[in-house]
């Protein structure tokens, strides 16, 4: 089960490979200013630096939040 909606028949929400800005991998959904969209999971990993808080990400977004930020939810770390 998810923790946000999705919609199968919208082409403006979708899940793509990123780097992920962040230091608490905890977290599930992240600012646009935090993630940048790469072409593919290669690229993204190899653009990680944990050292520097850089992950990489399969995300889903980007999504307009009720305070009217553009978020990108997690759906998978693709390293350790």
């Amino acid at each position: 089960m998810h923790e946000f909606p999705i919609d199968p028949d919208s082409d403006l929400v979708t899940r793509q490979f990123a780097l992920v800005y962040t230091h608490n991998r905890r977290r599930s959904r992240f600012p646009e200013n935090c993630v940048r969209i790469l072409e593919s999971q290669e690229q993204a990993v190899a653009g990680a630096d944990p050292a520097q808080g850089v992950h990489p990400a399969l995300v889903y977004g980007p999504s307009r939040s009720s305070e009217g930020l553009r978020l990108y939810y997690l759906v998978k770390w693709l390293s350790s």
